[in-house]
């Protein structure tokens, strides 16, 4: 029991090491897209707990994040996004339990992995700057860069510089700390600081009591949304999904904690999300994956067992059971420029896994995955990688 699961500050402090990349984009997609609030976390925190208890690692849980970009800039409707979930959720067990997924990785070299996880890296450290400087799109959608507090700066600084900064000291300072642990004591700060700026004025006495999710809240989604989903959402997700979600992740996981993430294979993390979307569908949330960037930010800031995810899990899900769809409240307290070096951290630790290469043709790949994310998408890198590096196994090419 002591293997699977502890339970003390490290691991408590390892759950929230991946709020940056989460609750952005689920706070934007019930503000922008309208999803269910209480439905999303509760699905959420139960995927947290029971991908835990099963894998018996730290396990990280994640939204889809093209699906999820794409959504919000574009303002898209719960049927559409919930149809897309459900496609997804269908493909992931297919591509699982055929063992699909298996031939993808046989095709799949090292060195196309370790560019997909550098690669999610970059831009988590650049997401994260953007929450802390004010230029992410849910910032500019929101056309502030703390939306929620109502202290913007002090004299010319803005106050998120100024969170950000802190916080990214206190992180340093504090990164290696089993007393005080980094990820507690900036979460903890953020939520603090966001209650005496005023970010807590949608809670009240009369914000607390019993709530249950609903069963499909928006009905079921038309036929024109599941084609519309499949061709706009699903198919541009698809390639993120398998090489960041899938293997890029299980191959971190593998390094991390070794064989006690046995269960954590290709086939059974593609099973794992299927059911996640299909629970998800039902209680109106978004779409559901794990991914590396999630690993490697639970892993820096002190995760080390499946602890961690009942933690995280009974916090989103008992808020929502307690709360309801004012949970968004609640979250709104953490400013986003702690989020942001969440963020920073946890990619910088995603990056630094191309350290283990040592061929230079597969530091050309990495290099080459990284630029073509950087100009267009993780997707077309990762497919582009692939041919490269099998190209690259020509003895007579050089670089």
């Amino acid at each position: 029991m002591t293997e699977r699961f502890r339970f003390n500050r490290m691991e408590l402090a390892g759950s929230l090491g991946d709020l940056g990349t989460l609750l952005p984009i689920a706070i934007a997609m019930i503000l922008f897209n309208g999803l269910n609030p209480m439905g999303l976390f509760f699905s959420l925190g139960l995927f947290f707990i029971l991908s835990g208890i099963y894998f018996g690692v730290t396990v990280p849980v994640q939204p889809m994040k093209v699906i999820g970009a794409y959504a919000i800039a574009r303002s898209m409707t719960p049927d559409q996004i919930l149809a897309a979930t459900l496609l997804m959720g269908a493909v992931l067990l297919v591509v699982g339990l055929t063992g699909a997924i298996d031939a993808i990785r046989k095709w799949t070299p090292d060195s196309v992995i370790r560019g997909v996880q550098l690669s999610t890296g970059t831009l988590l450290i650049a997401s994260g700057v953007g929450f802390v400087i004010g230029t992410s799109r849910f910032q500019e959608l929101q056309n502030a860069a703390e939306p929620y507090l109502t202290l913007q700066a002090v004299g010319p600084i803005p106050v998120g510089i100024i969170l950000g900064v802190a916080g990214g000291l206190i992180t340093l300072l504090l990164l290696d700390s089993k007393k005080f642990p980094a990820g507690l004591i900036v979460v903890g700060g953020g939520l603090i600081a966001g209650l005496v700026l005023g970010a807590g004025s949608g809670l009240g006495p009369g914000s607390f009591s019993f709530h249950l999710p609903r069963i499909l809240p928006y009905g079921f989604p038309a036929q024109a949304d599941f084609t519309f989903a499949l061709l706009v959402l699903v198919l541009p997700q698809l390639p993120m999904t398998l090489g960041n979600a899938v293997m890029a992740y299980t191959d971190l996981s593998k390094q991390y904690f070794k064989e006690k993430s046995a269960k954590v294979t290709n086939r059974r993390v593609c099973v794992s999300m299927a059911l996640a979307n299909f629970f998800s569908f039902c209680t109106g949330g978004m779409p559901l994956c794990h991914g590396a960037g999630g690993l490697a930010a639970h892993y820096r800031f002190g995760a080390r067992t499946a602890g961690s995810n009942l933690f995280i899990g009974l916090i989103f899900a008992g808020l929502a059971i307690v709360l309801g769809n004012r949970i968004i409240d609640f979250l709104k307290l953490l400013p986003m420029s702690v989020l942001g070096i969440l963020l920073i951290f946890a990619g910088a630790q995603l990056a630094l896994t191309i350290m283990d290469l040592k061929n230079r043709k597969d530091f050309f790949v990495v290099a080459m995955i990284l630029g073509i994310t950087l100009a267009s998408n993780l997707a077309a890198g990762f497919l582009t990688g692939i041919v490269i590096a099998h190209v690259l196994r020509w003895e007579k090419l050089s670089v």
